[in-house]
């Protein structure tokens, strides 16, 4: 059975899609069988894989609307062994036509509950909101990544993000669980980078990867091509940190 993961935090610019494509690339490398959700209005996550959104008929936004399957959503991506169900600017519209439904919180988890047989994983891409798609993901994953920008701002709201994890877990998904706190776009010349590694590090210690996501022209290039950094530079610094992310990732759910 494969497993769900969410890749979450309401603040924008931490590096959500960047985590999302590249570790759903290097699990592709590794020979694991990876789905790629794309529930971000924004449609990053599709476009970083060579999915040309403005052409997408079916997507996360029919899947949770429940007029298309999950299956009939999934298109191939140009990353080895990686599918995506994609995302369009309609997804914006998503929150308001199911606030009155019944179960809002479930349209996700109801939708890809099947699905779990034909992955080895499942990730999630969230959108930088606490919001009703957010909580569709976080209701139906198994476990949650949270990226950690390196900055000064960046506990602020982890706090909030925290407690949401909690209510949903209380409310919706009791066996949701904290798959690791991730530290994105780390400068070894910044002190303040270093001192919030520090603090993540003493706060969370065992939560916390190992792995840390250095800057990397390389990795903020490779969108622009529709490539993730695998196709796009193998042996840039980005590829590296995030196949040792996916091969961190891969021991710690084998043990």
């Amino acid at each position: 059975m494969g497993k769900i993961i969410a890749i979450a935090n309401q603040k924008g610019g931490v590096g959500k899609t960047t985590t999302s494509v590249n570790l759903a690339a290097s699990l592709g490398a590794l020979e694991k069988k990876v789905l790629l959700i794309d529930a971000d209005p924004q449609a990053n996550a599709s476009s970083g894989l060579g999915i040309n959104v403005d052409t997408v008929e079916i997507g996360s936004y029919q899947v949770l609307e429940h007029t298309a399957t999950a299956k009939e959503a999934i298109i191939a991506s140009n990353a080895p062994n990686v599918d995506v169900m994609p995302a369009h600017i309609d997804l914006v519209a998503i929150e308001i036509e199911l606030v009155d439904k019944e179960e809002r919180e479930y349209m996700l988890k109801k939708a890809i509950i099947d699905l779990k047989s034909d992955y080895d994983y499942i990730l999630i891409d969230c959108a930088p909101s606490l919001g009703l798609l957010t909580l569709n993901a976080l209701t139906a994953a198994d476990a949650v990544i949270i990226p950690i920008q390196c900055e000064y701002f960046a506990l602020e709201g982890l706090g909030k993000l925290l407690n949401t994890i909690k209510s949903v877990q209380k409310i919706h998904n009791e066996a949701l669980d904290i798959e690791g706190l991730l530290l994105t776009m780390f400068d070894s010349r910044l002190r303040l980078s270093n001192q919030v590694v520090e603090e993540v590090q003493k706060h969370f210690t065992d939560m916390v990867f190992d792995t840390i996501i250095q800057r990397n022209v390389r990795l903020g290039e490779a969108p622009s091509y529709g490539e993730s950094i695998i196709n796009y530079d193998v042996s840039s610094k980005g590829a590296a940190n995030y196949l040792s992310l996916a091969k961190e990732l891969i021991k710690k759910n084998e043990l």
